[in-house]
């Protein structure tokens, strides 16, 4: 291919990497090396690929792109200013400066144009797998064939950091399987990580690698070459053989600062003492953060340009609006993130003697939600038999069936996260994934990205306890709740019973700003029918309740969680009518509430508490105090039958009574 402006494309290329250099040496810190060795791959995609609309970062139709090297984030603040989004250059000077737009990794819903918060190497693959499974799958629900309104790409920028961690290849694994063909992966070939040349840690061919795994592969051997770049990306583009394209981009890191162009040292900041020399080798002027009149001019009429596109998407699209809406009204509450009216009563009531595992409640319940909510996409990493999840008669996405609402992960725990939360960053569907509560820590580094970025997305975390049984220590997870508990803006729901299981899926789909976990048990838990069902529900929304009010003079409270609850309302029976047992299936939302609700249910003067919870107990503190009683488990646990475990290791009426007397009851 022989593009168009060529010319003025190489000028963009070399004052791109004119911001890199000075953006980095003003503050002496970032990342230079991808900025520089990969500008014509942003020229390219900035300047002439990508179907999008600077004026509209949010444009339904636009083309993402996702860097998951987020340590090069300079090349994505100067691509971004230059192509006309709203990023002004006094924020490019302002990188990596407190409250600026241009944070040292990427944010979401900090910059104009930022698709993903990006950084911990490999995040991104993932991301962009799940943003392509997503971009289907709106394709599916909402295109006509009359009106197609969503037919986007995803390009992901990766490199050899994010390629060799796993859940890079868990990912890529499963988009090849799936058949992406509008996702497309260019890898930055520069033969360098951080501490040395790439081959002291690796000697696969990774074209290969991506050709198992189901994509079409492409090689440049020069990856500054301008019309071989844009060339590759067409055919990627223009692919219709049901694959995904790996783009194998070799590259110079530092390129234009030949004291470390091509060397380890080029990777980081190291480049930046050569600053001078090298904006004149680039013939750049001594002037900092210069854009010429040229390139100024030819972005913003490519910029206008886009925008009459995108004027021309946007005549398709109220057609597709009038035609359609009932679809339309389903497009605009995903976009809004507005759920149902009632439809926490969509969710049938259980019978009052039920005894079920929260797990097994939790199977009817989101298939309840999921008939009445049909933007709730549901996953598990291998395990919908045991984690309950599946969506009955709701098909599976694959490669021909784009419409299909479960995601079958395969033991890939990390990748699910990660493409979970990429789907949540799409914008328009509640996507969920399952797996057993003590593989929460295969994903973590997912969990925590979802948390900093406000994803509205959900994990379904099974087998909670020790109660697990005959499995053992491997298998029972009694540090997990209690360590997701600590990852900030994270939800960690353990209901006690099928109602409150009710109330945890609502809360995980009412709740916008944030994800959530919720945590099921594997064995059967009473239905707490002594408490009306709508007291349970809301319980759970405001995150603890008072389960059972004390009768004349209050002399101890009893909080539990999860299955202990029943067992805490059993030793209050026992104790006597002085006891006041609150149920707490979420710390999170109880410390968010206001101070007099938070009052009501635990006053502060009174400090008579015992916590008990099948887990670690240091976190209960907060609410018992220093002297306060936890009933928990401080150790790994035992292989033997549920019940038993739970017997041998406190987690028992017997012993909550015990201990009350510790907790100050008639004291």
């Amino acid at each position: 291919m022989a593009l168009p402006n060529i010319e003025i494309l190489q000028q963009a290329a070399d004052q791109a990497r004119g911001l890199a250099i000075d953006a980095v040496h003003a503050c002496s810190s970032g990342h230079l090396g991808l900025p520089l060795g990969a500008a014509e791959v942003g020229a390219v995609l900035y300047g002439h690929d990508l179907q999008v609309d600077p004026s509209d970062a949010e444009w339904l139709n636009r083309d993402r792109f996702v860097l998951s090297a987020g340590h090069g984030s300079m090349f994505l603040y100067g691509w971004l200013h230059l192509a006309g989004y709203d990023l002004s250059l006094q924020e490019v000077k302002n990188f990596r400066k407190l409250h600026s737009k241009t944070p040292g990794h990427p944010e979401f819903g900090e910059t104009p144009g930022v698709e993903c918060t990006t950084g911990p190497l490999g995040q991104g693959v993932g991301n962009a797998v799940g943003i392509a499974i997503a971009g289907k799958m709106a394709a599916a629900h909402f295109n006509t064939p009359e009106h197609e309104i969503i037919n986007h790409q995803v390009v992901c920028l990766v490199g050899d950091g994010c390629l060799q961690e796993g859940v890079a290849a868990e990912a890529a694994s499963l988009g090849g399987h799936v058949g992406l063909d509008n996702l497309t992966i260019v890898y930055d070939s520069n033969d360098v990580t951080l501490d040395a040349m790439a081959d002291a840690s690796q000697s696969e061919s990774v074209l290969d690698r991506f050709a198992a795994y189901g994509f079409n592969v492409i090689r440049l051997e020069d990856g500054h070459d301008l019309n071989a770049i844009a060339d590759a990306l067409s055919q990627a583009r223009a692919n219709n053989n049901g694959k995904p394209t790996f783009i194998e981009v070799k590259t110079l890191i530092g390129k234009g600062i030949p004291e470390v162009a091509g060397t380890a040292a080029g990777h980081g900041e190291g480049g930046a003492k050569f600053a001078d020399s090298a904006r004149q080798g680039l013939g750049l002027p001594e002037e900092k953060f210069f854009v010429s009149e040229e390139v100024r001019s030819y972005f913003s009429s490519l910029k206008e340009q886009r925008k009459v596109n995108r004027q021309a998407w946007d005549q398709t699209f109220s057609a597709w609006q009038s035609a359609n809406p009932e679809k339309a009204a389903l497009l605009n509450s995903g976009l809004t993130r507005e759920l149902p009216a009632n439809l926490i009563d969509s969710v049938q009531v259980f019978a009052e003697d039920a005894k079920v595992a929260t797990r097994a409640a939790g199977s009817q319940i989101i298939n309840d939600l999921a008939k009445a909510f049909p933007l709730l996409i549901s996953g598990s990493a291998d395990l919908h038999g045991s984690t309950k999840n599946y969506l009955k008669d709701m098909g599976d996405f694959s490669s021909t069936n784009n419409a299909g609402r479960n995601l079958l992960f395969g033991i890939r725990e990390h990748a699910m996260g990660a493409i979970v939360n990429g789907i949540g960053y799409y914008g328009i569907f509640r996507p969920s994934g399952a797996t057993f509560a003590v593989f929460a820590d295969y994903m973590r580094g997912a969990v925590r990205v979802s948390a900093l970025a406000n994803l509205p997305i959900f994990h379904i975390w099974t087998h909670d306890s020790v109660a697990v049984g005959e499995d053992g220590p491997t298998h029972q997870p009694v540090e997990t709740t209690s360590g997701l508990r600590l990852i900030p803006n994270l939800d960690v729901i353990r209901p006690a019973d099928p109602e409150e299981t009710a109330g945890a899926f609502f809360a995980s789909l009412e709740r916008i700003d944030g994800p959530t976990g919720l945590i099921l048990t594997r064995q059967n838990v009473p239905n707490l029918s002594q408490i009306p069902v709508s007291e349970r529900r809301q319980g759970v929304l405001k995150g603890a309740y008072v389960a059972r009010k004390e009768e004349g003079e209050l002399e101890l409270i009893i909080l539990a969680s999860g299955s202990e609850v029943s067992l805490a309302l059993e030793a209050a029976e026992k104790l006597g009518p002085t006891v006041r047992v609150v149920s707490m299936p979420c710390m999170e939302r109880f410390d968010r509430q206001d101070a007099e609700y938070r009052e009501s249910v635990l006053p502060k003067k009174f400090r008579s508490r015992l916590a008990v919870e099948a887990g670690v107990s240091d976190i209960w503190r907060k609410y018992v105090g220093l002297d306060g009683v936890v009933v928990g488990i401080d150790r790994f646990g035992i292989s033997a039958p549920g019940d038993i475990v739970m017997a041998e290791l406190g987690i028992s009426v017997e012993n909550i009574v015990k201990k009350a007397a510790l907790a100050g009851l008639n004291g």
